[in-house]
C-alpha cells in the first residue's frame, strides 16, 4: 500500500508539470561609447548602437552596428576640437570606424592633471561626459621574472614588479601588457585602487593581458621564456575605475547561478552605455631569456 501511494504521488507531480516559453521583448537600441584620452596621445572615440541579447552576431551585424556621421568634441577647458570620423580593418577585413583628430588638431594631446569634456551629437541626441588624466602616483621601481612554480610547463613563467603608491587613498589603476607586436591587452582583473596598499611599496606578479574573446584558463595568465613584454601602467579616474570594476565582474559572473546581478556603472548621459575615460600611463619592458 505504501508503495502504491508513493507512485501515485509521481504520477501527479509529473503531472502538474508544465512548459513555460517566455517570449523576451525587443530591447530598444541605446548608443555605446567606448571613449579614451591618453597623456601623449589624442583622443580616441567608438560609437555603435547596443544588439538585443540574442542577436546573431556577424561580421555584417558588427559592421552595421557601427554609428556613422556623428558630431563629437572634446574640450579641454581652454580648447575645444571636432573629432573627424575614420576607420581601420581588422583581421577578417571588416571595417571598424571611430574618431579621432586629424589635420591642425593633432596637436591636441591627452595631459597629466587635465580634465577633459566630451559631447557626442548622434541620430538626433546629444550626449555628455567629463573624465580626467590623473598624474603617474604609482611609480614602478623595478621588474623582473619568475619560473612558476610546480609549473608542468618549463617555459611557464611570471613577471613581477615592484612599485610604490602616493600616500592617501583615491588612487586607482589599470594595467594592460603586450607581447611582441600583439596588441595590449587588460588583465582578467584589470584595475585596483589602493585602500590596502595606500603609501606603501608592495610587490605584484602581473597577469598577461587577456582577450574576453577567447577562452581563460589558468595557463592564460603566464608568459613564455623569450617573451618580450610591456607593461602599460595607468592612473585612472574613479568614474572610469567604477565602469571596468563592474565590467569585469559582470563578465566574470555570467553563467554563474550564485552571483549577484550588477550594472555596469557608466559615465555618459542621456541613458548611453560605455564610459569616457583618461589614463596617465607608464611604460616598461622586459625581455625575458629562453
Amino acid at each position: 500500500m505504501r508503495y502504491l501511494i508513493i507512485i501515485l504521488l509521481c504520477l501527479f507531480i509529473e503531472s502538474c508539470e508544465k512548459d513555460i516559453n517566455i517570449t523576451l521583448d525587443a530591447s530598444q537600441s541605446r548608443l555605446v561609447v567606448d571613449a579614451t584620452i591618453e597623456n601623449g596621445r589624442p583622443p580616441m572615440v567608438f560609437l555603435s548602437k547596443s544588439l538585443d541579447y540574442f542577436s546573431k552576431i556577424d561580421p555584417s551585424v558588427l559592421s552595421s552596428s557601427f554609428v556613422r556621421n556623428a558630431k563629437v568634441r572634446i574640450i579641454d577647458g581652454s580648447t575645444e576640437v571636432l573629432l573627424k570620423e575614420d576607420s581601420i580593418k581588422n583581421s577578417t577585413g571588416t571595417k571598424i570606424y571611430f574618431y579621432t583628430t586629424s589635420g591642425q588638431s593633432l596637436s591636441f594631446l591627452g595631459k597629466l592633471k587635465s580634465s577633459y569634456s566630451m559631447v557626442i551629437e548622434a541620430e538626433g541626441k546629444v550626449y555628455n561626459a567629463t573624465t580626467t588624466i590623473p598624474e603617474t602616483t604609482r611609480k614602478i621601481d623595478s621588474l623582473w621574472w619568475e619560473k612558476v612554480p610546480l609549473a608542468k610547463d618549463s617555459n611557464r613563467v611570471k613577471v613581477v614588479i615592484r612599485a610604490k603608491d602616493k600616500p592617501g587613498l583615491g588612487d586607482y589603476i589599470r594595467f594592460f601588457t603586450k607581447v611582441g607586436q600583439q596588441p595590449f591587452l587588460p588583465g582578467f582583473n584589470s584595475v585596483f585602487d589602493d585602500q590596502v596598499i595606500d603609501g606603501q611599496q608592495y610587490t605584484v606578479p602581473v597577469d598577461k593581458g587577456f582577450d574576453k574573446n577567447s577562452q581563460f584558463s589558468d595557463s592564460t595568465s603566464y608568459f613564455k621564456r623569450g617573451d618580450t613584454v610591456m607593461i602599460k601602467v595607468c592612473n585612472i579616474d574613479k568614474q572610469t575605475y567604477d565602469f571596468w570594476r563592474t565590467s569585469e565582474f559582470n563578465f566574470q559572473s555570467v553563467g554563474n547561478p550564485f552571483s549577484s546581478p550588477i550594472r555596469i556603472l557608466s559615465n555618459i548621459s542621456n541613458d548611453a552605455l560605455g564610459y569616457f575615460g583618461g589614463y596617465g600611463c607608464q611604460y616598461r619592458t622586459i625581455i625575458i631569456p629562453r
